[in-house]
């Protein structure tokens, strides 16, 4: 089964690691992405998100979300949800 795409980097934030990513597609804590694009791409699993400055186990397509990353990504990279 192929990775599912469920949304794009839209701002890093580097002194936090925390990317802003436009979510296509749901997905919640504890599940596995990948992070592909303009950086190496890299999976890690999802610890933490927050939408509107407020905790949420799950984001939802239109949702705008903040979310720790492991490693550096960049404006236009894709986030996939690893199957």
């Amino acid at each position: 089964m192929a990775d599912k795409k469920v949304g794009v980097v839209s701002h890093y934030y580097p002194k936090i690691s925390v990317a802003i990513i436009k979510v296509s597609a749901a997905f919640k804590t504890g599940d596995m992405i990948k992070v592909s694009g303009k950086t190496p791409e890299f999976t890690q699993s999802v610890e933490s998100m927050e939408f509107d400055h407020k905790k949420i186990e799950k984001a939802k397509k239109g949702d705008t979300i903040g979310m720790k990353v492991n490693e550096e990504v960049k404006k236009g990279d894709d986030v996939y949800l690893v199957s």
